[in-house]
């Protein structure tokens, strides 16, 4: 389980997290709603190792993240904009990035990794200079799975996605979730996060105010809720 325990964060005089507690399980889709500097690329970067909390915990199956490299091999990131070579194929990039995490693999089983992120066949050997956002992000999906990751953490994803590419990038995560992959997932996006995720928490000023469970719960709903919030 991916775990938030009172996560403080403080920079200088601001608090950018306030006690923030939260729990992803496998398989299960969180998607986390707020306003630009509410704390939400905050708690993804404590996640990542890049920040320190001020005070709390960040925990990938009871192992705090804090100086710890096995307990964040277990999670992958995909930011709002996916950095790949541009000179290089999917394929060619699929290949690097896994190698850099210690993965190698046969061209048959990375092409497998693209299939299962719903990247076209006919795609794969084309550079990454002629991808769309929804291509390159499919790709960033892929070196997850090829780093046999637990929980994807993703910032933003659906931004600039055209309504093709963010349907393709729904379907995708479904998948991963039935899968047992769990995913952290911090966006604007309302409707995805109703179609995506499995509950929704609302931030506000680096503090969780609402959790809500998406079976329970509409577009419109959690519109209302959500402007009635910030």
């Amino acid at each position: 389980m991916l775990q938030a325990k009172k996560l403080c964060m403080r920079y200088d005089d601001k608090l950018a997290l306030k006690d923030l507690s939260f729990s992803v399980a496998p398989g299960e889709v969180f998607c986390l709603l707020g306003q630009n500097g509410a704390g939400k690329t905050t708690t993804i970067n404590i996640f990542l190792g890049l920040i320190e909390p001020t005070s709390g915990e960040a925990l990938i199956n009871d192992a705090s993240v804090v100086n710890n490299k096995a307990a964040r091999n277990s999670i992958a990131y995909i930011p709002e904009i996916v950095q790949l070579y541009g000179n290089l194929s999917g394929l060619e990039n699929l290949d690097f990035f896994s190698r850099l995490a210690g993965f190698v693999y046969t061209k048959e089983e990375l092409t497998g990794f693209l299939q299962r992120a719903n990247l076209q066949e006919n795609e794969h050997s084309n550079k990454l200079s002629t991808y769309s956002k929804g291509m390159r992000q499919k790709v960033g999906i892929a070196v997850a799975l090829a780093k046999n990751a637990s929980y994807i953490l993703m910032d933003e994803p659906t931004s600039g996605l055209d309504p093709k590419a963010s349907v393709e990038f729904a379907k995708t995560c479904k998948e991963l979730s039935a899968s047992g992959v769990g995913i952290f997932m911090a966006t604007h996006d309302i409707f995805n996060a109703v179609n995506i995720g499995s509950r929704i928490g609302i931030m506000k000023e680096g503090a969780l105010i609402h959790v809500a469970e998406t079976d329970k719960i509409n577009a419109q709903e959690l519109q209302d809720l959500y402007i009635k919030t910030i």
